[in-house]
């Protein structure tokens, strides 16, 4: 096949939606379109799809009861509008790689059944995503693909980070820290690279990738010494549903007092905690900014978030020795100027001095001129990672 026609199709399977992008294969993959199935599982699901041409863009209502039919109302719509003679690969983001994934690989029967065994590290992710592969597999069987996994970052952090304080025979089944983002701090650290060159990528540098799901990751030389979710994607900061940290004696104080089953602790702190638990009203960080003035609740939630992120910049910044470059990405981190604003008031000790006229006006960098930390706002892009990560695997020039 000639390169210049190859395309790929990225695959960003979440736990109601399945977001999806097509490039144009070289060493740096051109977007031609994206999209997404969303509100999966829901009476009315939402597809919708942005393309360069104004002729493919459409919102459609569909009925997607889950992922299943999602999955194949997409590979109808590649089918009938786009065709797939041209498609080369379709990359996945799988989000748990466990001790054994560190690099991305072509999916293999060996790799599913492996996945399939990895699946009580992320009940909330790795079965759907199995099942997106097995579709396109079913469908498409000559059709290569290939898991970029999220864990993969973060694969070799020092031992003091990894270990969980547990007793040690729970490591040999794979129970250690992980972390997660890692498609999109890989993204950030080669977009670092690029804006302000490869010394500023490599020196001490904090990521902090802020959404409805959110981290950070302390950098050094290019590689991760830490990152804040652990062994699932539920440690760390508050985020939208999800708690962060928390107390481990809760669960049996929770079990005595209300009779708490192991299930429904997990979908609490899952689904049920972080801001929408503070606020007992929303998980949308923008919706809680709206209402904080005459709601405490609201406040409260937007006060333990950002109470939360600084409490990990300074820890990192220790971790790291200093501090050289704060990067904010995420859909919080690259649009809620307010919420930058706050993290960072305090924090001039470590040497960051925002500029509050850039920061509001959501510049590339936010920081004065004389900051001794250059503080900045990246755009996360996971697809265009994984579409550069595929054409890597495959060798597409």
């Amino acid at each position: 096949m000639n390169n210049s026609k190859a395309h790929i199709l990225t695959i960003n399977g979440g736990s109601s939606s399945i977001k999806f992008a097509l490039f144009e294969a070289g060493n740096s993959p051109v977007r031609i379109l994206k999209g997404a199935i969303e509100q999966i599982g829901q009476s009315e699901s939402t597809f919708k799809v942005d393309g360069a041409k104004k002729e493919d863009n459409f919102v459609r209502t569909v009925k997607a009861q889950n992922h299943s039919a999602a999955v194949n109302l997409l590979m109808d719509w590649l089918e009938e509008g786009i065709g797939t003679n041209e498609l080369t690969a379709v990359g996945h983001r799988v989000v748990h790689g466990g001790p054994k994934y560190s690099e991305p690989q072509i999916i293999t029967k060996e790799m599913v059944s492996e996945l399939h065994n990895l699946s009580p590290f992320d009940p909330e992710h790795l079965p759907e995503e199995i099942q997106l592969t097995d579709a396109f597999h079913n469908r498409f069987p000559e059709l290569t693909q290939v898991a970029c996994f999220d864990t993969a970052f973060h694969h070799d952090l020092p031992r003091v980070a990894q270990i969980l304080p547990i007793p040690h025979q729970y490591e040999k089944d794979g129970v250690r820290r992980y972390g997660f983002h890692g498609l999109s701090y890989a993204y950030l650290i080669e977009e670092l690279a690029r804006i302000e060159g490869v010394k500023a990528a490599r020196s001490r540098v904090i990521l902090a990738h802020l959404g409805s799901g959110a981290s950070l990751a302390a950098v050094h030389d290019g590689k991760p010494i830490d990152t804040s979710m652990g062994f699932t994607p539920a440690a760390g900061v508050p985020m939208s549903t999800r708690s962060g940290d928390l107390d481990p004696g809760l669960f049996w104080y929770l079990f005595r007092t209300e009779k708490i089953s192991a299930k429904q602790y997990h979908e609490m702190i899952n689904f049920h905690s972080g801001l929408l638990g503070i606020s007992d009203t929303s998980s949308d960080m923008h919706e809680l900014l709206a209402h904080e003035k005459d709601d405490v609740r609201a406040a409260e939630a937007v006060a333990v978030f950002c109470y939360s992120v600084k409490k990990y910049i300074g820890a990192y910044a220790a971790a790291l020795g200093g501090l050289d470059s704060l990067v904010f990405s995420g859909g919080i981190g690259e649009n809620a100027s307010l919420i930058r604003s706050r993290i960072c008031e305090g924090l001039e000790f470590i040497g960051i001095k925002l500029d509050q006229e850039r920061n509001s006006n959501n510049e590339n960098v936010i920081s004065f001129a004389n900051s001794k930390v250059t503080v900045r706002v990246i755009k996360t892009d996971e697809e265009s990672m994984i579409a550069k990560i595929v054409c890597k695997v495959l060798g597409l020039r």
